[in-house]
């Protein structure tokens, strides 16, 4: 493939993956017009965020492995294709009940493309262009934040929560025609046998490296899935100033995933890492002082910039580790963020239900230490053992 070539491809999987950030972000975008359609409680409505990770959590390795020979192009548009389909069936929903299975079955295309989006272009590019390369394809993440979250609570807070879901069934089928016009025939990585799947999993180093994750996500997301609540009932937002609080931290988001791109290959993953995840504490342990909305763009701004940005450097860490099992760990990488996904919203909903929102920063704030704590230790082991490639057959 040419230069041109290759960057139409990553453009291609760029809004892809801002296609699947979009979906995955819709309910948390939408929660407050959903829980008064549906006339379920705040707690109730978060767990179609858990229900959906756990979905994308399991799904991500188990279908890494059961895709594993399939053309990229035809695996990466028909996923996109079912991610849109499902939206669309769960905008005609009629109540609760009916929507959760319909939006479980629908986020198996989010599991799957993802991870396989990351794992194809680390094959397409040089190994000395990987780490940026991968950070790129992720900033579609970063910038459904700033663009489909907004959309998502302004739309469900307009017209209703359908017309949030109908919107990502359309972005979807689009993407999955950019996806089938960009992406060459004959992506391959390479398939991964029962030998490949356990040194993944009983190498501590790589495994504890996914597990920050994992972690970090619980961190986010046990505060994040209520934000529009939050904004709403606690600091008194509109539905407008909630999509501008939405559109502040997306728009804070991409700067973080644009500087990660430019730099990571510079500074090394691990200290990306590192510095990312502070930010976010930071922003947990002075939730307190966001007493207004003003405020309160101040105090999300470091959180903001580590959000996606971290996981992007987790993708580019993992496979550049070890890029013979590189699908793998991405993929386990892709289920431990929707594990502290599940966590977070689980928990936090709990919180939400017994107690209000006061403690939830706190609980966060605890997650996000561990996370820290952990990628230092994996990136000493690292440092210490020498160890860059733990698999080469």
């Amino acid at each position: 493939m040419t230069g041109a070539e290759h960057r139409g491809t990553q453009w291609a999987l760029l809004y892809g993956n801002f296609t699947i950030g979009c979906g995955v972000m819709v309910t948390a975008g939408a929660l407050n017009d959903l829980v008064r359609s549906l006339q379920v409680s705040v707690a109730v409505g978060g767990q179609l965020i858990a229900v959906a990770a756990v979905v994308m959590a399991v799904g991500a390795p188990l279908m890494a492995a059961v895709v594993a020979g399939i053309d990229r192009r035809r695996l990466l548009t028909w996923s996109l294709v079912w991610f849109g389909a499902g939206h669309a069936l769960s905008a005609l929903m009629p109540n609760y009940a009916a929507l959760l299975p319909v939006r479980a079955l629908s986020v198996l295309g989010a599991a799957v493309f993802t991870p396989q989006a990351a794992a194809a272009i680390g094959v397409m590019v040089p190994v000395e262009r990987r780490g940026r390369a991968i950070t790129f394809v992720f900033l579609g993440w970063s910038v459904s934040s700033v663009l489909g979250m907004p959309l998502h609570a302004y739309i469900g807070e307009s017209i209703g929560w359908r017309y949030a879901f109908a919107l990502v069934a359309l972005l979807s089928l689009a993407g999955a025609l950019w996806v089938w016009r960009a992406m060459p025939d004959g992506v391959r990585p390479a398939a991964l046998s029962g030998a490949h799947w356990r040194q993944v999993f009983t190498h501590p180093v790589l495994m504890a490296t996914v597990a920050v994750t994992a972690l970090s996500a619980a961190g986010q997301f046990t505060l994040f899935s209520y934000f529009a609540p939050y904004y709403h009932q606690v600091l008194g937002a509109s539905a407008a100033e909630i999509s501008l609080m939405f559109l502040w931290f997306g728009a804070v988001g991409v700067i973080g995933n644009v500087l990660l791109s430019r730099y990571i290959d510079r500074i090394g993953a691990d200290r990306a890492v590192t510095g990312l995840l502070a930010c976010m504490a930071l922003t947990l342990l002075v939730w307190p002082l966001g007493t207004s909305l003003p405020l309160m763009v101040l105090v999300i701004a470091p959180w903001a910039l580590g959000c996606f940005s971290s996981n992007s450097a987790q993708q580019a860490r993992l496979s550049l580790a070890a890029p013979a099992l590189a699908s793998a760990l991405v993929a386990l990488n892709s289920s431990a963020m929707y594990v502290g996904q599940a966590l977070g919203a689980t928990s936090g909903g709990a919180m939400v239900a017994q107690v209000g929102f006061g403690p939830l920063h706190w609980v966060g704030l605890v997650w996000m230490l561990l996370a820290l704590a952990l990628s230092q230790w994996a990136a000493r082991r690292v440092a210490r053992d020498k160890l860059l490639a733990p698999a080469h057959g």
